[in-house]
C-alpha cells in the first residue's frame, strides 16, 4: 500500500513535488509537452487545496556543472502556461537561490526550483544533500514513476526526512501496473517486441512465469524462429543467443506460458519505404531476404488471442513500423487492443520509448487503458525489480 494525496493535509504546507519534466527540447524550445501535461493534475489539486507548491526536477546530464542549456527556466515558463497561473523559478534547487523564492510563497503558490542535477551529490543519493532539499518542505510528494528506478537524492533519501506520499501520477501509474501484471485479470498476455533479445532476457524471463501467453515480435522473434532451428535469411537476428532463447522457452514451458511466435512474415531485399515486399511462411525465408514485419496470417491469429483476453501489456513494436509498409502488423494489432480496450473487453498497459511511438503511430494510443512514459522505469517494473523510489513510499 502506499499513501496518496489523500492521505494528508496540504493546507498552507511547503509541499515539495519530485516531477519528471525532462522534456525533449530543440533550439530552446520544447517539441513535446507530454511530461509537463501529466504532471499538471498533481500540481493543481495542490494549489487549490491551498498548499505552496515547489516543483523539483532534473533536465538533461550536466554531471554536477552549471550548464546554462541544461536550465529548467523555460520548463518553467511552459509550465506557467499550461497550468495557467504564475511559477516563479529558484536559480538553485538548495541554498539562497532557492529560499529567494521559497521564502515568499504564500498558499495556492506554484514555484520550480532548478535543475537538480547541477549538483553531483543528487545522483550519488547523497543523505546531507536531501537533507537540504527536505529542509526546504514540510511534506514531500513523488510524481516521477519514470525516475523511480534511480536510487537519487531526490527519488529516495528525501522520503526518509519527511512524510511522503505518492501524486496523482505516480498514483495511476502504480495502480495501472499493479493492474496488469500483480493482481490482473487472466487471461493474461504480454507483446514484447523491438529489435534484441539480449536487452529483453530478464523482462521475458519475469513475464513468462506471470502471464498466460508471451507474444514475441520484431527482431527479436527472429532469434526465437532461429532457436527453433527456422533459416531467417538475412534478417536481424543474434544467432549467439540461441541458447538463452531456448533457455526462456524452457521457462515458459515450465511456467505453463505459452509463447507465440510468427506463422508468417513479410520479406524484403533491402530496408527503404516502398521496398518491394512479399509475404512468406516464416519457414520459407530466402536465404537473401530478410524479414521487416509480421503477415496477416500472424495479424489475425493474434486479432484472435486478444480477444479471449482479459489482460495485455505491451512493450515494443511488432516489426520494422518505422517504415511503411512493415507497420502494417503493428498498427493491426494495436488498433484491435485499442478497439477491445473501447468495448470494455480488455486491459490495455503500455509502455517504453518504442512502444509509445508505434502506437501513436497506430493511432491507438488513446484507447489504451495507460500508457506509461516510464521507459527504463517501466522497463525494469517489467523485469520484476523492486524499484527505490517507489519502496520508500510504501506505507508501513
Amino acid at each position: 500500500m502506499y499513501k496518496i494525496l489523500d492521505d494528508i493535509d496540504v493546507s498552507g504546507k511547503r509541499v515539495l513535488v519530485r516531477a519528471d519534466l525532462n522534456v525533449p527540447m530543440q533550439d530552446g524550445r520544447i517539441t513535446d509537452t507530454t511530461r509537463i501535461d501529466r504532471t499538471v493534475p498533481t500540481l493543481k489539486e495542490l494549489s487549490d487545496k491551498g498548499a505552496k507548491v515547489i516543483v523539483l526536477s532534473h533536465f538533461g546530464r550536466p554531471k554536477g556543472q552549471r550548464v546554462p542549456e541544461m536550465s529548467l527556466k523555460p520548463v518553467a515558463g511552459a509550465l506557467s502556461e499550461t497550468l495557467g497561473m504564475p511559477v516563479a523559478f529558484g536559480e538553485d534547487c538548495v541554498g539562497g537561490g532557492a529560499e529567494a523564492v521559497i521564502n515568499f510563497m504564500r498558499p495556492g503558490d506554484v514555484a520550480m526550483l532548478e535543475n537538480l542535477r547541477f549538483h553531483a551529490e543528487e545522483t550519488e543519493n547523497d543523505t546531507i544533500f536531501a537533507g537540504l532539499l527536505a529542509a526546504q518542505g514540510d511534506l514531500y510528494v513523488s510524481d516521477a514513476f519514470s525516475c523511480s528506478h534511480r536510487a537519487h537524492a531526490s527519488t529516495e533519501a528525501i522520503a526518509h526526512h519527511l512524510p511522503a506520499v505518492a501524486g496523482r501520477l505516480m498514483q495511476a501509474e502504480l495502480e495501472a501496473l499493479s493492474g496488469a501484471l500483480d493482481n490482473p485479470q487472466h487471461p493474461v498476455a504480454a507483446v514484447v517486441g523491438g529489435a534484441k533479445i539480449s536487452t529483453k532476457l530478464t523482462v521475458l524471463g519475469n513475464l513468462s512465469k506471470k502471464v498466460d501467453q508471451l507474444i514475441i515480435g520484431g527482431g527479436m522473434a527472429n532469434t526465437f524462429l532461429n532457436a527453433r532451428g527456422v533459416d531467417v535469411g538475412k534478417s536481424l537476428c543474434e544467432h549467439d543467443m540461441a541458447d538463452q532463447a531456448r533457455a526462456i522457452l524452457d521457462e515458459a514451458a515450465a511456467a505453463g506460458c505459452e509463447v507465440v511466435l510468427p506463422l508468417d512474415a513479410v520479406i524484403a531485399r533491402e530496408f527503404k519505404e516502398g521496398a518491394d515486399s512479399e509475404t512468406v511462411g516464416v519457414d520459407a525465408v530466402p536465404s537473401d531476404a530478410m524479414i521487416l514485419d509480421a503477415g496477416p496470417a500472424t495479424v489475425d491469429d493474434l486479432n484472435k488471442r486478444l480477444a479471449q483476453c482479459k489482460t495485455v501489456v505491451w512493450n515494443g513494436p511488432l516489426g520494422a513500423f518505422e517504415i511503411p509498409p512493415f507497420d502494417a502488423a503493428t498498427n493491426a494489432v494495436a488498433r484491435e487492443a485499442a478497439r477491445l480496450t473501447r468495448d470494455g473487453a480488455l486491459l490495455s498497459v503500455a509502455g517504453g520509448g518504442d512502444t509509445v511511438a508505434a502506437l501513436a503511430h497506430a493511432g491507438a494510443d488513446g484507447d489504451f487503458s495507460y500508457i506509461s512514459t516510464a521507459g527504463g522505469a517501466f522497463l525494469e517494473w517489467l523485469e520484476g525489480k523492486d524499484l527505490p523510489g517507489v519502496k520508500v513510499l510504501r506505507a508501513d
